[in-house]
């Protein structure tokens, strides 16, 4: 079937090859023939009274800039080429096609992982900052103390944080394009195992978005950035994710999750926006999680929003 050819001054040497192909008169005249005919060079080279090699290197032309398409077919003398015309229609858009790259900004908001506004976590659980153990592990008490603002590890075996997230920059947006959340995060085991999944799950304003599965609990080496008190023997790092909410849907690390978007999720509907993470009573692998400040893990990074919107 023939197709339409749309073609931008992005792609210059493409619009160069087919723009030599089609300055012949010649090969105009071998496109107007074989737009209603299939024929092979020495057809070609009859109707046009030309020698065969003429009309051949041609043709070579026009397949070379994608103009025709010519495929071997059996003859009474062994096979022959066949030519036909591949494109009805040329389009070719003088203007470039703009490049938004410059004009896509970004707002980042980093949260302190102790700066959770609400929590209902089961025990083992913790908390620690880059110096030390902010309360007994397995007491909940910590993480009620101001200390807790300190924290660079927390860790629970179910149940969630919430951060609220201040959406007044959203306001002084044009086009926003997403709402990204990135975090380092790994599962939850006794000191720690490498095979130790467990089902995290997030939620958006209150709205459940996907559930993810980590695959453990890592250590046996040192994170990047894992404070030298911290024992060899428990978690030392995590894995950085990214959710993204866009007008179109929900993706965790470049994957698609949930048809959630960013007007059903009411991103503008309060001051803040609500960032929840963790262990459903329900999950198939309640294996817990460890979740990662800019001091501890293999990230230096707390849980960061990124706003991305289009500069007009």
């Amino acid at each position: 079937m023939k197709k339409t050819l749309e073609l931008t001054l992005d792609n210059i040497p493409l619009v160069a090859n087919i723009a030599k192909a089609l300055s012949s008169e010649m090969r105009l005249g071998i496109l107007k023939l074989l737009d209603t005919h299939h024929l092979n060079i020495s057809e070609i080279a009859q109707s046009l009274q030309i020698p065969i090699s003429t009309a051949a290197l041609h043709i070579k032309v026009l397949e070379s800039a994608g103009l025709v398409i010519s495929q071997p077919q059996p003859g009474i003398r062994g096979s022959q080429k066949i030519s036909g015309i591949k494109v009805e229609k040329i389009f070719i858009d003088i203007k470039p096609v703009e490049d938004l790259s410059n004009r896509i900004q970004s707002l980042a908001t980093h949260m302190p992982i102790g700066n959770y506004s609400d929590f209902n976590i089961a025990a083992p659980c913790g908390i620690a900052s880059e110096k030390l153990s902010l309360c007994p592990d397995d007491e909940l008490h910590g993480f009620f103390s101001p200390d807790k603002h300190n924290a660079q590890i927390v860790w629970f075996y179910k149940g969630f944080l919430e951060y609220r997230f201040s959406n007044h920059q959203l306001a002084v947006t044009n086009k926003l394009m997403s709402v990204d959340f990135s975090f380092e995060v790994c599962s939850e085991a006794p000191g720690y195992n490498n095979n130790w999944p467990s089902d995290i799950t997030l939620w958006i304003n209150n709205r459940e978005i996907c559930t993810f599965t980590s695959t453990g609990d890592y250590g046996g080496r040192r994170g990047n950035f894992t404070p030298l008190w911290w024992p060899d023997n428990l978690t030392q790092f995590g894995l950085l994710h990214t959710l993204s909410i866009s007008p179109k849907g929900c993706s965790l690390d470049n994957h698609h999750v949930s048809s959630h978007t960013i007007a059903s999720l009411d991103l503008y509907a309060n001051n803040y926006i609500s960032f929840r993470i963790g262990i459903k009573d329900d999950a198939k692998y309640i294996g817990g999680l460890n979740l990662f400040g800019e001091k501890f893990g293999d990230f230096e990074q707390n849980i960061i929003m990124r706003i991305n919107y289009e500069y007009q």
